[in-house]
């Protein structure tokens, strides 16, 4: 069963910065997704950003482009958030998200849409609270 632990979310002023870690076990899958999704109260989950299944190319939606980094230390089995210039906006429970890679390599705009996809099984984490402060 696979098991994802976020953490590093808290209180921080605009301008601000912060990264948020994702731990990542009791997956055997060979290759896989992952991203960040983050939702904000009343307002239903968005996508943050995907990685590539090497690990090599990112994905972000638009909102986040140029301000937040998606990395990951494969041996440590992690996934990293770095988010610079925090906005009010931004404030949201944030998740990681995996999912099984069903080939050699998925890219990270197709792992972005693979993880939206409500119809498919993705494994969650139980979220990290970020609020950001004008």
């Amino acid at each position: 069963q696979v098991q994802l632990a976020e953490s590093g979310g808290g209180s921080v002023q605009a301008g601000g910065s912060l990264t948020l870690s994702c731990g990542a076990s009791g997956y055997t899958w060979n290759v896989a997704c992952m991203g960040w999704f983050r939702q904000a109260p009343g307002v239903a989950r968005e996508g943050v950003g995907a990685i590539s299944s090497d690990g090599n190319i990112t994905y972000y939606d638009d909102s986040v482009k140029g301000r937040f980094t998606i990395s990951q230390d494969t041996a440590k089995k992690t996934l990293y958030l770095q988010m610079n210039s925090l906005k009010p906006e931004d404030t949201a429970m944030y998740y990681c998200a995996a999912q099984e890679c069903r080939s050699s390599y998925c890219s990270a705009r197709y792992c972005y849409s693979v993880l939206s996809d409500r119809a498919r099984q993705t494994s969650w984490g139980e979220g990290t609270q970020v609020t950001v402060s004008s």
